[in-house]
Parts: C-alpha cells; sequence; structure tokens
C-alpha cells in the first residue's frame, strides 16, 4: 500500500514540478532507430543475453527484447545499446 502512495506521490510531483517522468518515476528509457537499434538508459542490470533475446531488469520488473542476430556494442552500469534486427519489445511486470 505505501508502494502504491510513494509512486503516485513521485507522479504528482514530476507532473507540478514540470521534471521529466524517467527520472522521476525511476523508468528506463528507451530509444529505438527503426528495428536496427536499441538505446535503454536507467536499467538495473543484464539478465540474459543471446542472439535471439535479451532480457534487462527494471526497478519495476523486467523488459525483453526479442530479435536475431544481437550484439551488444556498449553497456555501462545503467546503460545498454545493442544492435540487431528487433522485433519486440516486452515489459515483463513481477
Amino acid at each position: 500500500m505505501a508502494k502504491k502512495w510513494s509512486q503516485k506521490l513521485k507522479q504528482m510531483l514530476a507532473n507540478t514540478a514540470d521534471l521529466p517522468k524517467d527520472v522521476m518515476l525511476d523508468l528506463p528509457r528507451i530509444t529505438m532507430i527503426g528495428q536496427l537499434h536499441i538505446y535503454i538508459e536507467n536499467h538495473r542490470g543484464l539478465i540474459a543475453f543471446k542472439e535471439d533475446e535479451i532480457r534487462l531488469t527494471l526497478t519495476q520488473g523486467q523488459l525483453s527484447i526479442k530479435g536475431n542476430q544481437f550484439i551488444i556494442k556498449a553497456i555501462l552500469p545503467e546503460e545498454i545499446l545493442v544492435e540487431g534486427v528487433i522485433q519486440s519489445v516486452t515489459f515483463i511486470n513481477n
């Protein structure tokens, strides 16, 4: 219950303070260029990497990226750049 209130309070602050929601709500920022590149900021770690799927931990759940020919071009503690043929990006709630 307290977690829901905390999330609602953060949303209200983000709306009234005109701050980016991804920062205030601890959400990932995902930038895609066509089906060829995907850049994810504000993730919590790499769970799995296969040629056809990548899974990342988020603050709330996971992110699954499916496709083929994936290559990690850059990886930092909270950022990752992947190239390949992206077919789907799915949020998985825990």
